[in-house]
């Protein structure tokens, strides 16, 4: 039986959506490419220099166990994960609801606040260190947790509140209006009407403030002195000396340090794809 030939309408479609698809398919690659030779760098024998991107003959899969003892990777990750719980559900609660007050209350001067708020992010990041440290070292927090955890949440505000007031614009104004004729207050018009509309925004800032906090290295170095009570990052110095690295432990390494991010994001994915398009489409 003779194949039926396309369409116009279809082959049209096709032509036009060519471009886009070969722009997915060089981004794709040119993601996967590097995470490739990572994992084939970490399979090769220790104390070799793998190059390019080429599947050993035969995979040393115990470097993963050997990067995990060496850096001492199952203390760090007890540390990174308190520091994680410390930071993200802190600011995403501080968040959401200054961008709510900010956003739909519209409190005296929550305009000027929120300016000032933006304003804030266009500072260099290096600019708050060397406050930071004698602050820390003022307060006696210095070299504890603490001393990560505090300043984390301040300096994610920003972002995170321009990130979730992004959300509360969007939201119609005649939900409000219905739930004050309800006789529904702020506090519960909050939790029972905008939060649950809030759930991708706030799954999706959740992930970021999770990434951010997880990867962070330069604020943990010079807060916390003991090695034990940094992020995961920072075990990637155990794979270096002062004359050398071994780089088939440094990709193992850092494999390992990348799993639970990238764990979380594909259980988070969704959300975030919803939270980006959040507000794309009205009616």
């Amino acid at each position: 039986m003779p194949a039926t030939p396309a369409s116009p309408a279809r082959t049209q479609t096709l032509r036009r959506r060519a471009p886009g698809l070969v722009l997915i398919a060089a981004a794709g690659l040119y993601s996967v490419v590097p995470l490739l030779s990572m994992i084939s760098a970490a399979l090769a024998p220790q104390g070799s220099f793998p190059s390019g991107l080429s599947w050993p003959t035969h995979p040393h899969w115990h470097n993963f166990v050997d990067a995990w003892n060496v850096a001492n990777i199952t203390t760090l990750l007890k540390s990174s994960t308190l520091i994680v719980l410390g930071v993200v559900p802190v600011a995403v609660l501080i968040s959401t609801m200054a961008a709510y007050a900010i956003a739909v209350l519209d409190i005296p001067l929550g305009r000027v606040f929120y300016t000032v708020l933006v304003l804030t992010l266009t500072l260099p990041y290096e600019i708050v260190i060397v406050p930071l440290y004698e602050q820390s070292k003022a307060m006696g927090l210095l070299g504890s947790q603490w001393a990560l955890i505090l300043p984390l949440i301040g300096l994610n505000m920003p972002f995170a509140v321009f990130w979730m007031r992004a959300h509360f614009v969007n939201v119609p104004k005649e939900l409000n209006e219905a739930a004050g004729i309800d006789g529904a207050g702020p506090w519960r018009a909050l939790w029972h009407i905008h939060l649950p509309l809030a759930r991708p925004a706030i799954a999706s800032l959740g992930l970021l403030m999770f990434l951010s906090t997880w990867n962070q290295f330069l604020l943990a170095l010079v807060l916390i002195d003991d090695p034990n009570k940094r992020t995961m990052a920072g075990a990637l110095q155990a794979f270096t000396t002062k004359y050398s690295t071994d780089q088939v432990l440094l990709n193992a390494g850092a494999l390992l340090i990348m799993a639970p991010t990238i764990i979380v994001f594909l259980f988070l994915q969704r959300h975030f794809v919803k939270a980006l398009l959040q507000g794309s489409v009205k009616g």
